[in-house]
C-alpha cells in the first residue's frame, strides 16, 4: 500500500472519529455562521495580484522527512511569515503524519492577516465544513484522492461557504479532471504522492497546458529564488513553499529573499 492510499484510509477513520464527537448538522451550522462574516475569494484574490506570490506552509513534520521543526511554535511562525510579506499561509491540520491539528486554524487566524488554506487530505463534506468553521479561506482539494463528481462538489461547496479551492494534480490525467470540474485554481504538486519524490520538472511541463485564465500554483520542492524566477517566467501566479521556510532562523528574512525584496 503507498503512502497516499494509507493516509486516506486513516483519514477516514479519523472523520468518523469527528464525526460522532461533533454531528454533521453541528459543524455546518457553524461554519456557515463563520462564513457569513467573511469576504469571498481573500485566498484567490491575495494570489492575482500580477506578479508571484508566496503561500508559506505551516508543516511540523511531514512521513517523508519526520520532524521538520523541533522549536513549532506556529504563532510565531505565522507573525514571522506575515512579516516576510506571505501572500497566504498554509496550516497543515493532518495530525497523524504531519503532527497538525485543526485548530491551530482558528487561532493563528486570530493574530495573521493573510488569508489560511486548511491543507489537509480531504475525503468529506465534513472537513469542508470544519475548515470554514475555523476561519480558512481555502481548502485544499487533491484531484488524486476525489472522484471527478466528488471534487465538483467539494468546490461548489467550499464556494458556498465563502472560501476558495486549490485543487492539486500531478499529472495531465488530474489536470483535465480539475478542469471538468471547473478549478479556478489549479496546483501542480511537484512531489509525487506515492513515492514523494520531488521534482520542478513537473511544474515546468505542465504549465502550458494550463489555461491562462486559471490561477497557477507550483507547490513542492522550491527553494530558491532563481527556482521562483523560473515559475514566474513559465506563467505560475504563486509557489506554496514549507520546508525549506520551516528550517530557516529567520524565515522573515528568507522570504523576502525568496520574494527579491
Amino acid at each position: 500500500m503507498d503512502i497516499l492510499t494509507q493516509i486516506l484510509k486513516d483519514i477516514r477513520l479519523t472523520v468518523k472519529k469527528r464525526q460522532s464527537e461533533i454531528p454533521l448538522k453541528m459543524i455546518s451550522e457553524k461554519a456557515h455562521k463563520v462564513a457569513a462574516g467573511k469576504k469571498p475569494h481573500t485566498f484567490y484574490n491575495a494570489l492575482n495580484t500580477g506578479r508571484i506570490e508566496i503561500i508559506a506552509e505551516i508543516k511540523k513534520a511531514s512521513p517523508s522527512r519526520g520532524v521538520i521543526c523541533k522549536n513549532f511554535d506556529y504563532l510565531r511562525i505565522a507573525y514571522e511569515y506575515t512579516q516576510g510579506g506571505a501572500a497566504a499561509i498554509s496550516v497543515l491540520t493532518e495530525e497523524k503524519y504531519f503532527s497538525g491539528r485543526l485548530e491551530f486554524l482558528s487561532e493563528i487566524a486570530q493574530t495573521a492577516s493573510p488569508p489560511l488554506l486548511r491543507k489537509d487530505f480531504i475525503v468529506h463534506e465534513y472537513q469542508i465544513y470544519e475548515a470554514a468553521a475555523h476561519s480558512a479561506s481555502a481548502v485544499l482539494l487533491i484531484a488524486a484522492a476525489l472522484a471527478p463528481k466528488k471534487l465538483r462538489y467539494f468546490l461548489q461547496l467550499a464556494h458556498s461557504l465563502n472560501m476558495d479551492a486549490l485543487v492539486e494534480v500531478h499529472d495531465f490525467k488530474e489536470l483535465e479532471k480539475a478542469l471538468n470540474a471547473d478549478a479556478k485554481i489549479i496546483g501542480v504538486n511537484n512531489r509525487d504522492l506515492k513515492t514523494f519524490k520531488t521534482t520542478l520538472q513537473k511544474s515546468l511541463e505542465m504549465s502550458e497546458f494550463i489555461p491562462a485564465q486559471k490561477l497557477k500554483i507550483s507547490e513542492s520542492g522550491i527553494s530558491t529564488r532563481a527556482d521562483i524566477q523560473k515559475l514566474e517566467k513559465a506563467g505560475y501566479n504563486a509557489v506554496l513553499i514549507g520546508e525549506t521556510l520551516m528550517r530557516q532562523a529567520d524565515r522573515a528574512a528568507y522570504l523576502k529573499q525568496l520574494s527579491g525584496v
